[in-house]
């Protein structure tokens, strides 16, 4: 098994990203035949009721994390929620999944997009720089 540290957390949804700020997270590759993957994320009580429900229904949905450097392009996992557990003001929760197989080149795929834009040369340097710190949700995402 590897363990990552997890730096942020989006839910993929229909309208785009759901970001949910993290107090911390930890990634666990499980390295098995399933390529099983656990996520744990740790982070304020008030986030409870959206995982509640992915827990009760049982939902598999799409994720994606940032791991160990704020640099990395998001990994995008499918995962469902297997655990919602309140600690002191803040709550745990395990998710169990898949890294998606096909990872997006994110920074060729947002230079395309801002020279698609008509993004001015001379602006192009800082609004991809800004846009890479942000990852904003891209057009065919």
């Amino acid at each position: 098994m590897k363990t990552f540290k997890m730096l942020t957390f989006d839910l993929v949804t229909e309208d785009g990203l759901q970001t949910f700020p993290l107090v911390d997270g930890i990634i666990i590759n499980q390295e098995n035949s399933h390529q099983s993957w656990i996520l744990e994320l740790f982070m304020d009580r008030q986030y409870r009721i959206a995982f509640d429900d992915l827990l009760q229904n049982a939902t598999v949905f799409n994720a994606r994390a940032v791991i160990s450097s704020p640099d990395n392009e998001p990994a995008p996992f499918q995962v469902v929620v297997h655990a919602v557990q309140e600690i002191g003001e803040h709550i745990s929760i395990l998710l169990k999944g898949t890294l998606k197989a096909q990872r997006s080149k994110y920074a060729e795929r947002l230079l395309m997009e801002l020279l698609d834009e008509g993004v001015p040369l001379a602006d192009l340097l800082e609004r991809f720089s800004q846009d890479m710190k942000k990852r904003p949700k891209l057009k065919n995402d």
